[in-house]
């Protein structure tokens, strides 16, 4: 590959070929684009999701910056080879978007389109951000209760996106609305008051836990959670299912859950019988209890410097 402007030689990009329908291996114009521009050592990462992150722990030894191609799933993977690595003090994630839903990347301005993206990337800033840890998996965003039991059923669909998911609620009309216990940790209510230990009853039809503000397909879905403020952000959706659906596009940009309860804490237990779990986007099983812990600080990202976007702002490299 030619040696791309800003970014170091000490750079690797892990290209998940399959993402957003095949679409690396449909637009050879793109792929020309991208081995013009990026430097580094390219990896098609053509199998499983545990050899994914095995490339990624391995690669990121010797990489100073290490480049996501692809969809959630892809950045999440990537992301724990780094974390699993013990490397994220040392190596930068850069996102180039290349899935269908793209959610994480929204939350840090970066752009779905690709070419901008990786002007983006080559012209952007490093910058340190929260994770969390749910079931020994690092990412930004994950779900309980409804959603996260739509997740699997949206791949018998032959339109694997936001439709999908929507197609999937009746099936979900009962069973949510059995009672769940929320221990919380260090934290804050939604009026401000600050608590080291309390605990939340509720028969929320879908719970929502997250560093990041989107789900898939720009669904705004915790618009209170801050990237690097130290805290996960719960939302809870305490509502039946046929509410949900009418209310859907207010709960898509965000202004239904102004309704709704909100938490932040350092650490959360949610309790309760055969609870569905997904984060980024992957379905992690049912559970009848399930731990999610920040890790502050814990992620170094390439993000785009602000203004960016004017037209003829002239780039500077990437910090390392």
């Amino acid at each position: 590959m030619n040696e791309g402007r800003g970014l170091p030689p000490e750079t690797t990009c892990l290209i998940n070929p399959k993402a957003a329908n095949s679409k690396w291996m449909r637009k050879k114009k793109l792929r020309d684009y991208l081995h013009s521009r990026l430097p580094g050592r390219i990896h098609d990462v053509m199998s499983n999701k545990e050899n994914t992150v095995e490339l990624s722990r391995r690669t990121s030894v010797r990489s100073q910056i290490l480049i996501a191609i692809g969809g959630d799933g892809t950045i999440a993977d990537v992301i724990q080879g780094i974390m699993e690595a013990g490397r994220h003090k040392d190596v930068a994630l850069g996102i180039i978007p290349f899935g269908s839903g793209n959610a994480f990347r929204k939350s840090f301005g970066i752009r779905k389109n690709t070419r901008k993206a990786i002007r983006q990337l080559i012209g952007g800033y490093v910058r340190e951000v929260d994770l969390m840890k749910v079931a020994g998996r690092y990412g930004g965003f994950a779900s309980v209760g409804a959603t996260a039991a739509a997740t699997p059923e949206k791949r018998n669909f032959s339109y694997p996106n936001l439709f999908a998911h929507l197609a999937n609620v009746p099936k979900f009309f009962s069973g949510f609305d059995t009672l769940k216990t929320i221990e919380l940790f260090d934290g804050e209510d939604d009026r401000g008051g600050e608590f080291r230990h309390q605990i939340v009853e509720s028969r929320f039809f879908d719970c929502v836990v997250s560093k990041t503000n989107h789900f898939g397909y720009s669904w705004r879905v915790a618009p209170r959670a801050r990237v690097d403020d130290g805290y996960l952000h719960v939302t809870l959706f305490e509502t039946g299912p046929w509410r949900y659906i009418l209310n859907f596009p207010l709960i898509y940009s965000g202004i239904y859950q102004r309704t709704q309860r909100h938490f932040k804490a350092k650490k959360i237990i949610i309790r309760g019988k055969a609870l569905p779990v997904q984060y980024h986007g992957e379905f992690i099983g049912v559970r009848d209890q399930v731990e999610f812990t920040v890790v502050p600080r814990s992620l170094r990202i390439i993000c785009p410097r602000p203004g960016s976007r004017r037209r003829g702002r002239r780039k500077t490299p990437a910090a390392g």
